[in-house]
C-alpha cells in the first residue's frame, strides 16, 4: 500500500482510492468491488453503473477500446476485449504427449479491459466458490456462470499485450518513445499572423517529417494541455533565450516531464546588422541548442551550439 501511495503522490494522480489486494487475482478484484458496494460498512465511494476491470500489466489500452467495452456492457451486461490467437493451443496427456489440439481459427484470446454492469459482476463474485476465488482467472466466465450473462466480445487492439517478462519492458519503452515522438510543436516569439522565420521552419519540418504532426503556436498553456513532448522554440525578436526560458518555466510548473521525457530544441537567429563586422565571419546566423530539462536537479543542460560552416 505504501508503494502505491508513493506512486500516486509522485505522479500526482487524482481521484484514486486504494484497496488492500487479495492473495489471488479474483480476491483482489472482489476487494475492489466491495469498496464500491453500498451494502458494505464504511463505504465511502458511490456505486457506479458500470465498472471496468483492467490489468496494470497492459499499460497501452486506448480510450476507444474502453468506450467500446463500456457501451457493450451497458447493453449486454458484460463485455470484454479479445484478440486472435497467435499460437495453436494444445492439450498434453499425463505422459507429456499430445492429447488433442484446438482449431485456432475458432478461438480467441481473452484480454483486458473488461466491463460489467456493477450489479452483474458484484452478484457473481458474491456467489463464487473458494475454488473460483483461488484458481479462477476469467471474470467473463464468472458473469456467465453465476449471473447468466453472456458477455459481448469486442475486438481489441494489438497494444493490449501484457508486460510479463523483463524483455517486455524494452518493447514497452519503444512504444512510449514512438508515441511521444509523433508530435512536434514550434513555439515562436511573435503573433501567428505576423511574418516570422519560424513559420518557414514549421513548413520545412512538415515537409521533412511527414510522419510527425507539426503544429505551432504562442499560447504555451494550451500547447502544454495538448501534451506535446517535443518543442522547437524559435528566438528572433529577443537577443537572449527569453522565449525558451519562459517555455522551460511553464513546463516545469506543469510537471509534464513527470510521465515522459521532454525535449526542447532552442533555435536562435542572430541579426547580422547588430553583430560587429569582426564577428560576422566567426558567427553563423543560426545557432541551435538542444536543451534537455533536468527538473530533478533544478538544472538545464545545454549542448554546445551547432553552427553550420560558412
Amino acid at each position: 500500500m505504501e508503494t502505491m501511495k508513493g506512486i500516486i503522490q509522485r505522479y500526482q494522480h487524482k481521484r484514486i482510492s486504494l484497496v488492500e489486494a487479495g492473495v489471488t487475482r479474483h480476491r483482489s478484484i472482489f476487494n475492489g468491488l466491495k469498496a464500491l458496494a453500498e451494502d458494505q460498512p464504511n463505504c465511502r465511494l458511490s456505486k457506479p453503473e458500470v465498472v471496468i476491470i483492467h490489468d496494470a500489466v497492459r499499460p497501452f489500452v486506448e480510450e476507444d477500446v474502453l468506450l467500446k467495452v463500456v457501451t457493450a456492457a451497458q447493453e449486454h451486461g458484460a463485455s470484454g476485449a479479445i484478440r486472435p490467437l497467435v499460437s495453436t493451443v494444445i492439450s498434453p496427456s499425463a505422459d507429456s504427449c499430445l492429447d488433442h489440439s484446438l482449431e485456432r481459427a475458432r478461438y480467441r484470446a481473452s484480454e483486458m479491459p473488461q466491463a460489467f454492469l456493477f450489479d452483474v459482476i458484484y452478484d457473481a463474485y458474491q456467489q463464487c466458490s473458494d475454488y473460483d476465488l483461488e484458481f479462477g482467472t476469467e471474470c467473463l466466465h464468472l458473469a456467465l456462470k453465476y449471473s447468466h450473462i453472456k458477455a459481448k466480445l469486442v475486438e481489441g487492439s494489438p497494444d493490449l499485450w501484457k508486460v510479463t517478462y523483463k524483455r517486455d519492458l524494452y518493447a514497452a519503452e519503444s512504444i512510449i518513445k514512438e508515441r511521444i515522438s509523433q508530435k512536434v510543436c514550434v513555439v515562436m516569439d511573435t503573433k501567428e499572423d505576423e511574418e516570422h522565420v519560424g513559420h518557414c521552419l514549421e513548413e520545412m519540418l512538415k515537409t521533412e517529417l511527414n510522419h510527425v504532426k507539426v503544429t505551432s503556436g504562442q499560447d504555451l498553456q494550451q500547447i502544454i494541455l495538448e501534451q506535446c513532448y517535443n518543442f522547437v522554440c524559435v528566438n528572433v525578436m529577443t537577443s537572449d533565450f527569453e522565449e525558451t526560458q519562459r517555455l522551460l518555466n511553464m513546463l516545469e510548473e506543469s510537471n509534464l516531464s513527470i510521465l515522459y521525457p521532454v525535449v526542447v530544441i532552442s533555435v536562435h537567429f542572430l541579426d547580422y546588422e547588430s553583430v560587429p563586422l569582426g564577428q560576422k565571419m566567426e558567427k553563423s546566423p543560426v545557432s541551435i541548442y538542444v536543451t534537455v530539462p533536468d527538473w530533478k536537479n533544478g538544472l538545464v543542460e545545454e549542448e554546445e551550439p551547432l553552427q553550420p560552416s560558412a
